[in-house]
């Protein structure tokens, strides 16, 4: 166990006697990737600093939940991610903007081509429609593998799901918008020829991590 650990297991422990000012530590150590993965799934600032203070006080409340043999990282952004995919059914046509799409370096062809640049401004805009209109349960795993870098463990841990069906959720939401990008370009030239944008959405890689800016939070 790293120093790290061991201290915030202190932490822990005096916020489970009452000790506020310990847990405010937690909230110092992990307020960035919380805020960055509400940002992230909520697409709104402000929204994301409610819901990351939501996340905080119902981790508070739930501390003698945790269980010192899991990542305390892992516990709250379970914590978090649940929260925040709660708030997207409830409001299920918000608009979720990105600022930034790894989706766009899935989708990209191999072979460089010279209206390159253009074609992935293009393909931008139509990913961010369609990560408006994805469901929930399927936005969550994307955010948290190719913004958060978690791997398929972390994630299925995290979401409370089998590492199969992590994969099958990142799989079945990369040929969704890839299909649907292919079906749009079709539309608007016909007769053109390239790699199948599904072939493409196959490849995936190592990571794609983008952080945002966070705001202090306080318990």
């Amino acid at each position: 166990m790293s120093t790290t650990e061991q201290q915030e297991l202190q932490w822990i422990a005096a916020a489970r006697r009452g000790d506020r000012n310990a847990f405010s530590r937690l909230v110092q150590a992990y307020q960035i990737p919380v805020y960055n993965l509400a940002y992230r799934m909520l697409g709104n600032a402000q929204e994301a600093e409610d819901a990351s203070q939501e996340a905080f006080l119902r981790a508070y409340k739930r501390l003698s939940t945790y269980q010192p043999d899991k990542k305390f990282s892992n516990w709250i952004l379970s914590i978090t991610s649940h929260h925040c995919i709660d708030l997207l059914r409830r409001r299920r046509f918000q608009w979720l903007s990105v600022e930034d799409d790894p989706a766009v370096a899935w989708l990209s062809s191999d072979e460089e081509q010279p209206d390159d640049a253009a074609l992935r401004r293009e393909r931008s805009e139509e990913v961010r429609a369609l990560l408006d209109r994805m469901e929930p349960g399927y936005r969550a795993p994307l955010v948290l593998r190719y913004w958060h870098d978690l791997s398929y463990k972390e994630i299925a841990e995290i979401l409370e799901l089998t590492e199969p069906a992590v994969k099958t959720r990142l799989h079945r939401a990369r040929l969704q918008m890839a299909a649907l990008l292919e079906k749009n370009a079709a539309a608007r030239q016909p007769a053109q020829t390239s790699r199948p944008v599904v072939e493409a959405a196959a490849a995936m890689p190592a990571s794609v991590l983008h952080a945002t800016p966070a705001t202090g939070l306080a318990l």
